[in-house]
């Protein structure tokens, strides 16, 4: 008999508002001071801790909303503090987003996302399976939740059809969002070595020719690979379309520069997906992806956001090491 995959969730089954409803009662009816799970409770009318109420208060536990000074004990944190009575406009919204980054497996699909459109909902879904391994059956309460969490907390912006996760990660007002551990997981999932090659397709011409020194040779050298461009690596005696073509074949991954929709650029692009190469697309804006790109992931740079190029650099590093361990995110076909 075939063992079942066991549906144990780590995530918060609560959304991040109704996961403050319990330190909100405790801040109310016991001026936010230690209580018993029962106490605790009785505030909301509830007599029966087990069940539903013992999964809320996990929840408040996982955002970091109540912290356990003693076993059967809860106490709000100064982070829901913050956040039910702020004491600053940046108070609430500070907190809130501090608390997505608490949550286990929200916080990790959030890093995963940031700075992109979220994928149609196949591929949504199958990441999730594959990747951050939430079971079928709690596809739908996951979605629900992390998108219901992540508009209380103003990290999603509506882009047309599409929904874009922020990214946060170098604003001086908003929390730190450490991705070092999630790196190292993906280095070793890549499993890279220092003869690997990451080819970058984009236009030669200023000014988004000379983002090839600036953001993508240092992302490319950070996540362990050496990067080759035509124009500066591969130019010289020969054709250039048969240095072109050595270049995209030998690659381990290929970064694709898609902003000012140039020819060659897609030329390249074209013969990378016919050998199924794994490519990470970055590009300024919507209107210049491809209409049969939108469903792969896209890393989206704001130039008018003063900390683009610093974001821009750790994303498109982690989006060579997971296009190498998921290519199936990164291949069009």
């Amino acid at each position: 008999m075939p063992v079942k995959q066991s549906s144990q969730s780590n995530y918060p089954r609560h959304s991040l508002e109704k996961a403050l409803r319990i330190p909100k009662a405790i801040l109310e009816q016991n001026a936010g001071k230690e209580s018993t799970d029962i106490e605790a409770a009785k505030f909301l009318g509830i007599t029966n801790i087990k069940g539903p109420f013992s999964v809320e208060l996990s929840s408040s536990l996982k955002f970091g909303f109540l912290e356990k000074p003693a076993p059967g004990q809860v106490k709000p944190t100064d982070l829901a503090k913050r956040i039910i009575r702020p004491q600053s406009d940046e108070d609430e919204l500070k907190g809130l987003r501090e608390a997505i980054l608490n949550a286990p497996v929200i916080s990790d699909v959030y890093k995963h996302y940031r700075g992109e459109n979220l994928p149609d909902r196949k591929f949504f879904e199958n990441t999730l399976v594959d990747t951050f391994k939430i079971p079928n059956e709690k596809l739908t309460e996951f979605i629900d939740i992390f998108t219901e969490s992540l508009n209380k907390a103003r990290l999603i912006e509506n882009i047309g059809d599409k929904q874009r996760i922020l990214d946060i990660s170098s604003e001086r007002n908003s929390p730190k969002v450490d991705t070092s551990l999630e790196f190292k997981k993906l280095s070793k999932a890549a499993s890279v070595s220092a003869s690997d090659t990451c080819f970058v397709m984009m236009p030669f011409a200023a000014p988004l020719g000379q983002y090839y020194r600036k953001i993508f040779e240092p992302a490319i050298e950070k996540a362990g690979l050496k990067a080759v461009r035509a124009d500066d690596d591969l130019f010289g005696t020969g054709k250039i379309i048969d240095q072109i073509w050595a270049g995209i074949t030998s690659a381990k991954v290929l970064i694709a520069e898609l902003t000012s929709r140039n020819p060659n650029v897609y030329y390249e692009l074209g013969l990378a997906h016919a050998l199924k190469k794994p490519v990470v697309l970055v590009c300024s804006n919507e209107q210049d992806v491809p209409f049969d790109l939108k469903h792969i992931r896209v890393i989206y740079y704001d130039m008018y956001d003063p900390f683009w190029g610093e974001k821009l650099i750790e994303k498109v590093a982690e989006n060579i090491l997971s296009a190498i361990a998921n290519p199936s995110e990164t291949i069009l076909f």
